[in-house]
């Protein structure tokens, strides 16, 4: 723990800008302008219970997972629809098969560099585009990467209803791996599907509403991660906000509990 809050202290000295509307996992059409940037730093903490059958014993058992990350994402307008988005994840992650620690592992995952273009906008309605890659940094013997450059693409719609504001994003990430225990068990092709809302309550502070589900990367499994989240966005001032939100579980392969939490600062 004093290793992460070292991180999180590190990142806020380094820079002095921010991102979009977390703790939403759908993006917007939202750009930062020509010349500004943006920081955002958030941190989101997982857990997940279920019960599964340990061959090795030939019993049932429960198996815990807890985790995290600490994503830190720049933006940097390039026009004032165009931005470069820089993002750096740091993970942790925790297995235990009843009191017994499979697993215990930390570090930097892979860093990801993207583009948003948002190439429409009238009557209230934006439409972008978000390429991006994803570089080997992290420790895939670890599961902390996929040890190879990935790639994907998202479709992003924004469509303001006074006093809402609505997103929709239609996703498709294609991961390669470098280990052959990767290929095997996991997809290449993930697709992802979510809509999110947004209002003002009160002044500088939103409510906000989503839900998704994307394709399940076990090859073992057709039944598709679904989630439903909600949390607020509070604006400390023009350039600060703060943000917390919930996201649970709709079935058996989504984490049950999420809790995430971030703050971001535009220059």
């Amino acid at each position: 723990m004093f290793k992460k809050v070292l991180i999180i202290l590190a990142v806020l000295i380094s820079y002095s800008t921010a991102f979009a509307a977390h703790p939403l996992i759908t993006d917007d059409t939202g750009t930062q302008g020509r010349g500004k940037y943006q920081l955002e730093v958030n941190s989101e903490f997982t857990y997940d219970k279920e019960g599964v059958f340990d061959e090795d014993a030939g019993e049932h058992i429960t198996e815990k997972t807890t985790g995290g990350e600490l994503a830190t994402v720049l933006s940097y307008g390039i026009t004032d629809n165009l931005d470069i988005v820089l993002g750096l994840p740091y993970q942790w992650n925790k297995i235990k098969k009843d009191r017994t620690v499979e697993s215990d592992v930390d570090g930097i995952s892979d860093i990801s560099l993207e583009v948003k273009w948002r190439f429409f906008e009238k009557d209230g309605l934006s439409l972008a585009l978000k390429p991006g890659i994803t570089l080997p940094t992290g420790d895939e013997n670890k599961g902390l990467g996929n040890g190879k450059v990935s790639y994907g693409l998202i479709f992003i719609a924004t469509k303001e209803i006074a006093p809402f504001t609505f997103h929709f994003n239609l996703g498709y990430t294609n991961n390669e791996y470098k280990l052959q225990a990767d290929k095997n068990a996991n997809r290449k092709g993930i697709w992802h599907v979510s809509v999110a809302s947004e209002v003002e309550v009160i002044k500088d502070l939103k409510a906000v509403a989503n839900v998704g589900v994307e394709r399940n990367q076990d090859k073992t499994s057709n039944t598709h991660p679904a989630f439903i989240l909600g949390g607020l966005i509070y604006s400390i001032t023009d350039n600060i906000a703060v943000d917390f939100g919930v996201k649970g579980g709709l079935n058996k392969p989504e984490n049950d509990l999420t809790f995430l939490a971030g703050i971001v600062f535009k220059l």
